[in-house]
């Protein structure tokens, strides 16, 4: 028995299901991507120092973390959306597509993708379910042959390009 070597309507896949991935972007690493989050968790931090010495909130801690979580989270979801990449990310040359290869994710799927940073905000286990989110996105993007976390799947299949 032979099989049939056409490709399918969407490329090589002979069972015709779309590439995961546009063929024609090249998807960011782990680390580049760890470097980009390092360089924008350095903006926040210095934005929330800023705004905490105008505003006299580090006094009480509980309403710094939960500043500086929804600040982290506002952060994200804005430029993702309105850009298509965050500082950190545009100057490592990276962006975030939505899904099936979107110039940008929507709000609704960049909020989904970046949910996680306000884990934190949760009193006492909320840094640690902050961490363990770290964890498993990292896993899941150096276990994807797209580099596409489990955040970027939940999101619908957003990706973090190189370009």
């Amino acid at each position: 028995m032979t099989t049939d070597p056409t490709p399918g309507p969407h490329g090589s896949d002979p069972r015709g299901y779309p590439p995961p991935f546009p063929t024609n972007l090249q998807p960011a690493g782990l680390v580049v991507r760890f470097f980009a989050r390092l360089i924008d968790g350095i903006i926040v931090g210095i934005i929330s120092l800023l705004l905490f010495f105008v505003t006299d909130t580090l006094s009480n801690y509980w309403v710094t973390g939960l500043f500086t979580g929804l600040l982290t989270f506002i952060y994200f979801v804005a430029f993702e959306t309105a850009q298509g990449w965050t500082p950190g990310k545009k100057l490592l040359g990276l962006r975030v597509n939505g899904p099936a290869g979107a110039p940008k994710p929507t709000a609704a799927q960049s909020a989904v993708r970046n949910v996680w940073t306000l884990l934190p905000i949760i009193p006492f286990i909320g840094g640690l379910l902050g961490v363990i989110a770290i964890l498993v996105i990292a896993v899941t993007i150096s276990g994807s042959s797209t580099k596409q976390g489990k955040h970027d799947e939940l999101a619908g299949g957003t990706q973090v390009v190189k370009g």
